[in-house]
């Protein structure tokens, strides 16, 4: 049992195990808070511009519920929900747009670390230096420089 456990514990502390957990709990997160929009900030912008309290308006009824003669659910009616539909393909589309946005900031720092690793690897150019005169070439212009000073 104890070798059982130790081997639990080995797995469970490796790196991947724990980022994803983060990730897990992380995204649930994130999944609540894009629920929250779509629930109450853009399903009531739908369900105005349908002229509707809520997104009922975009349901189909295809068989309406069947009562008795006292009033009691005999048949439960039957209804495609397509706000409910639309609220979740809204949810997707925001977390889908979010994630491509933090999936595409990571790789342009991603590239630019690279670009910076790469940079700093390559040795830099040396200037290259004016070739340096001969000695006869000295002699010129000392020669020279002294020709003028004498005029």
């Amino acid at each position: 049992m104890k070798k059982l456990f130790a081997e639990f514990k080995a797995f469970i502390m490796r790196g991947n195990v724990l980022d994803m957990a983060v990730g897990v709990i992380i995204a649930t997160a994130f999944g609540k808070i894009t629920t929250t929009l779509v629930t109450n900030v853009i399903t009531p912008l739908i369900a105005y511009i349908f002229n509707s309290p809520n997104t009922d308006a975009l349901n189909v009824t295809l068989r309406a519920a069947e009562l008795d003669e006292a009033g009691e659910v005999v048949k439960d009616a039957i209804v495609l929900g397509f706000g409910t539909f639309v609220g979740a393909i809204i949810d997707f589309i925001i977390i889908a747009l979010i994630i491509f946005a933090i999936v595409k900031a990571f790789n342009k720092a991603h590239e630019a670390a690279e670009a910076r690793k790469k940079k700093e690897a390559e040795p830099e150019p040396e200037e290259e230096e004016e070739p340096k005169p001969t000695s006869e070439e000295l002699l010129q212009q000392i020669l020279e420089e002294l020709q003028k000073q004498k005029k």
